[in-house]
């Protein structure tokens, strides 16, 4: 079975039997037709992917691979805020009449400093340090800057990215402030171990481990019934992920430089429902 698999179980186990309900308390994400979503949610979250060993996708039900790559790239790649830059809907809910979700993900990553090495966003430093200075505790990523709250149509849920080598493998902490167990959980690991995958490439490097912090792990009221079945599924093992091994520079790489080989999955069935 896919390592993935096992801990997305676990850790959707152990909120539905230890977690704590909102349940009498306002809230502010509401359902399609109005009524209050509610959840059951754990507090910090930790889980390990060791990517030399396999690519931590689950097969229980599908994630939308390509989906997810195309919205890493539109973000750290792209960095753009806008959705008419992405092939996808996922992001209308939060997009205005021009397209924008405000200044919010990649555009916090586009924005340039000063640096004693030159002018550099916080892609092209992350880029610049894993090749001239790739032992430094200080390649970081973040996009929740406190002075710009106020105009992102969505506070970033993945907010940080930190990198760090041990001996030639490069390792990350992505940090999340809040996460949709159901609907998002495997979607992030997916997409952040691609990026992790990408930058170790560029970079000359091995790639390690992802490590996922989450601060607010949780499972919405409506998604408990499907969530349950899915976690009854057979299990498949994980794929096999190739990527194209002649990009060496982050901005040629596009969606069709991933193919994940025999990923055998449970499709989910259903239209799961999106809380706002």
């Amino acid at each position: 079975m896919s390592l993935a698999d096992k801990i997305f179980i676990e850790n959707c186990q152990d909120i539905l039997e230890n977690g704590s309900w909102d349940k009498g308390l306002e809230v502010r994400p509401k359902w399609e037709d109005g009524e209050a979503a509610h959840t059951i949610k754990k507090f910090g979250m930790v889980t390990r992917y060791d990517l030399s060993k396999e690519f931590p996708i689950i097969t229980i039900r599908k994630t939308n691979f390509q989906a997810a790559l195309d919205e890493i790239l539109w973000i750290w790649q792209k960095k753009s805020n806008n959705i008419k830059d992405l092939n996808s809907s996922i992001w209308d809910s939060w997009a205005d009449e021009n397209g924008s979700i405000g200044k919010a993900y990649g555009y916090q990553l586009s924005q340039k400093h000063i640096y004693p090495e030159g002018e550099f966003d916080q892609v092209d430093r992350i880029l610049y340090d894993l090749k001239h200075n790739p032992h430094s505790r200080r390649i970081i990523a973040n996009m929740y800057n406190h002075s710009d709250l106020h105009q992102m149509n969505l506070y970033p849920c993945a907010y940080s990215l930190t990198l760090n080598t041990c001996g030639n493998k490069l390792n990350a902490i992505l940090n999340q402030r809040s996460q949709d167990m159901v609907v998002a959980n495997n979607w992030n690991v997916t997409q952040y171990s691609a990026l992790l995958i990408m930058f170790a490439q560029v970079s000359g490097l091995e790639v390690g481990e992802l490590v996922h912090v989450v601060a607010d792990a949780h499972i919405y009221d409506r998604h408990i019934p499907i969530l349950k079945e899915i976690m009854q599924r057979k299990q498949y093992p994980a794929p096999k992920l190739i990527v194209n091994k002649d990009i060496k520079d982050f901005y040629k790489f596009k969606v069709e430089d991933f193919e994940l080989i025999d990923y055998k999955y449970t499709p989910l069935g259903v239209k799961l429902p999106v809380a706002i």
